[in-house]
């Protein structure tokens, strides 16, 4: 079964893999945060000529069963690169390769989104939204985007139904070490902790006008 998301959403099977507190456990993977059912780290380069220089060298280390989980962002400025498999061996050679480069990375730079609509019945809606976005399906309530590009969608399933709370909503997974500063940030800018009875593996958050949003870390999960 994949790992759950603050608000019940399964995401992408897991099967094998080391749990999160085990991957941050270990030694040489200090750049790389656990998000979710990812594992992500970003290194700003500067430039995109230094980008592509990082890349390359990702391609070289990288073995071609270990370039199927791995997911690389180039920027003109930085590079994310994310894991859907907390392989510390990968995530070690790469910043290791990041540091004979002289790029140095931004654990505070990362994160991961999902859209998560609450439905009475999931089996009625999901193929709408399966068609809709063109996304694949994962399991019986979520959907990827195939190009790993845009958030996941997944569904949160309701007992009855709501006229005075909104039914959609953005999870957003941070860095462990990285959730109380952004819900600071979040009520500086005007809004509101809804919840924090599951923190630190979730906090609901509201806007001015109670639109809410879940920031969420891997704490608690395993």
């Amino acid at each position: 079964m994949g790992i759950r998301s603050a608000v019940g959403v399964r995401f992408a099977p897991t099967t094998g893999q080391i749990t999160a507190g085990r991957f941050h456990a270990a030694d040489g993977v200090e750049d790389w945060r656990c998000l979710y059912h990812l594992v992500s780290a970003h290194f700003r380069t500067g430039s995109l000529s230094a980008g592509i220089a990082f890349v390359d060298e990702i391609g070289r280390i990288a073995g071609r069963d270990e370039q199927e989980y791995l997911n690389v962002d180039l920027r003109h400025a930085g590079v994310t690169v994310s894991l859907s498999r907390r392989d510390v061996s990968l995530a070690r050679r790469i910043s290791a390769a990041a540091l004979e480069l002289g790029i140095t990375a931004d654990p505070t730079a990362v994160q991961l989104i999902n859209i998560t609509l609450d439905a009475l019945v999931s089996a009625d809606v999901l193929p709408f939204w399966r068609a809709l976005l063109g996304y694949r399906q994962i399991g019986d309530d979520y959907l990827a985007d195939p190009a790993r590009r845009g958030p996941g969608f997944g569904l949160q399933c309701m007992a009855a139904p709501r006229s005075q709370r909104n039914r959609m909503h953005i999870d957003i997974a941070v860095p462990h070490d990285q959730a109380e500063d952004r819900i600071a940030a979040a009520l500086a800018a005007g809004g509101r902790v809804i919840s924090a009875a599951h923190a630190p593996m979730w906090w609901v958050l509201a806007d001015a006008e109670g639109n809410e949003a879940c920031i969420a870390t891997w704490v608690g999960r395993e």
